[in-house]
């Protein structure tokens, strides 16, 4: 089993478990760094050398993984795991499924987005919650509200509104950056909105200008110079645990403004097709296990906030259980209700490639004056001559 951290940690975790079915049968777990693991596992899937059994995948990843011919399909026999989709949050289960409507891939656990808001900072300029949620506009005018009454930036970066914006209004068979068919998607209306609202952030200087897990970006945290963060339901514990656990008490958990709902990262487990055959049976039996067990999936939740794809596990009682972190919120059943309702998104081998494009361009709108329409056609340039790559 291939994996990277926290995810070593929930299958070592899940190992008592296992040998209880399969004492006859041992796991090694092999973990990497993050971005280690994955280079590792391109590698390993390009030259049928050193694969594993099993492979964890982050969902960023897993367009690159899925469209190629290096993952087994796992709808097919004698996996037929197409019969287990109902079990599983519905934006999870499609982003496993390959341009051919291929099941590559099982998810293990999401990342439901939220809004977090520092209530100290709200309650100096005279704001509450509801004023940052109707729409995105109204986000913004709160946060001048904020920067006027208190001097914190509303947001770390303003690049954070373009990577949401971009994930709504996504029609039938499109995906993030590319369609179905490799048409490249960047000029349309909703990445002019994207950048439109992100240049006006920064117009505003509105942002810190700092990037996510750099240090400044976790010092401002600490220092009460952020009033609000756009992430994953998972970066909860990452503040508690290490960013600011000094603000605990002072944050509260709401849903993304204009009522949007998008997804940050998750967790799939997948089979090499070049793996070794006499080991795929047990492949796939730890994958049901690590997937399917609603003890294991709690108890993953509980340790390493991996907030589980299994809707077996949704109706928990520690949905309802308040977070200190939070102030005593019972945050998780508003991301439960978020991550029901995150619109699906076809994945594309490109996108990691499109991610840095896209990124560049709206870098060179705020802080360089290029026209929006310009920047665009620039990208959709660079994304054409990769598409079919």
């Amino acid at each position: 089993m291939a994996a990277y951290p926290a995810v070593d940690a929930i299958v070592k975790a899940a190992l008592p478990a296992w040998r209880q079915r399969h004492p006859d049968v041992a796991v090694n777990v092999v973990s990497r760094q993050y971005g280690d693991h994955h280079t590792a596992m391109t590698t390993a899937l390009s030259t049928s050398v050193y694969l594993p059994d099993v492979m964890a995948l982050e969902a960023s990843y897993l367009g690159r993984f899925s469209t190629g011919g290096g993952l087994d399909r796992l709808s097919l026999p004698p996996y037929d795991g197409g019969a287990l989709q109902s079990r599983f949050v519905p934006y999870a289960w499609s982003s496993a499924l390959n341009p051919r409507g291929e099941l590559v891939a099982v998810p293990t656990d999401i990342g439901p987005g939220t809004m977090l808001l520092r209530r100290d900072l709200l309650a100096r300029a005279g704001l509450a919650a509801a004023y940052l949620q109707p729409s995105w506009e109204a986000y913004v005018a709160a946060g001048a509200r904020i920067k006027a009454a208190t001097g914190a930036y509303l947001i770390s970066n303003a690049q954070a509104l373009k990577d949401i914006l971009i994930r709504t209004g996504i029609g039938p068979g499109e995906g993030l950056y590319f369609d179905r068919d490799s048409r490249v998607l960047v000029n349309s209306p909703r990445f002019v909105r994207a950048f439109e609202l992100a240049r006006e952030v920064r117009r505003q200087r509105l942002d810190a200008r700092v990037n996510a897990w750099s240090n400044e970006w976790a010092e401002a945290f600490r220092r009460g110079r952020l009033a609000t963060e756009l992430s994953g339901a998972w970066m909860v514990g990452q503040m508690a645990n290490w960013v600011a656990p000094d603000t605990r008490g002072q944050w509260e958990a709401a849903h993304l403004p204009g009522q949007t709902f998008v997804g940050y990262g998750g967790t799939f487990y997948a089979i090499p097709r070049r793996s070794e055959p006499a080991r795929k049976a047990m492949a796939w039996a730890l994958i049901r296990l690590l997937t399917l067990d609603p003890t294991l999936q709690l108890a993953a939740f509980k340790a390493e906030d991996a907030f589980p794809a299994l809707l077996d596990v949704h109706e928990a009682p520690f949905f309802d259980e308040p977070l200190p972190f939070l102030g005593g919120q019972p945050a998780r059943r508003l991301w439960r209700d978020a991550a029901r309702r995150i619109t699906p998104v076809q994945v594309h081998k490109q996108n990691n490639f499109a991610d840095e494009v896209v990124g560049t361009e709206l870098d060179n709108v705020m802080d360089r004056g290029k026209p929006i329409a310009e920047a665009l056609d620039d990208a959709e340039r660079l994304l054409q001559r990769r598409a079919h790559r």
